[in-house]
């Protein structure tokens, strides 16, 4: 199986206020939205639908402008994880209820990350913005 490239973003109107989500790939994408949210939670909830809707043992190259997801993935994780998602401050980290949902659907697949510049002319992330955008209007 070859590997699956999926561009992912969020996008909030107001920050918390009506949200969007999206992915896609070369032959296939998806999107929707949330009435009351953060931009974090729809770049969260993005990849979390898109490794959702691969089969197990998948691999996949995600892509996404939100250095927030990319890091978090690559090397906040398991610190937080063994201190029971809490920062190093004892806190209990935002949108652990994500991060658990994106933790676990990762563990099904093979992933890279890919850290994309947002806003300089990539088709695919131009597309998922525009994508999310839409989603987060409709609302």
């Amino acid at each position: 199986m070859s590997k699956i490239v999926i561009f992912t973003d969020g996008s909030c109107l107001g920050n918390p206020g009506p949200g969007g989500w999206a992915y896609a790939t070369n032959c296939a994408q998806k999107s929707g939205g949330e009435k009351m949210t953060t931009n974090n939670r729809m770049e969260l909830l993005a990849v979390i639908n898109a490794l959702a809707d691969l089969p197990a043992g998948s691999e996949v190259e995600i892509n996404t402008d939100s250095q927030y997801v990319k890091n978090g993935m690559e090397l906040w994780i398991k610190n937080w994880k063994r201190r029971g998602f809490r920062n190093s401050q004892g806190d209990k980290i935002k949108n652990q209820d994500l991060w658990i949902q994106l933790d676990e659907q990762a563990a099904k697949h093979k992933v890279s990350w890919t850290w994309v510049r947002g806003h300089v002319g990539n088709e695919m992330n131009e597309l998922v913005d525009a994508l999310a955008r839409a989603a987060a209007e409709n609302i």
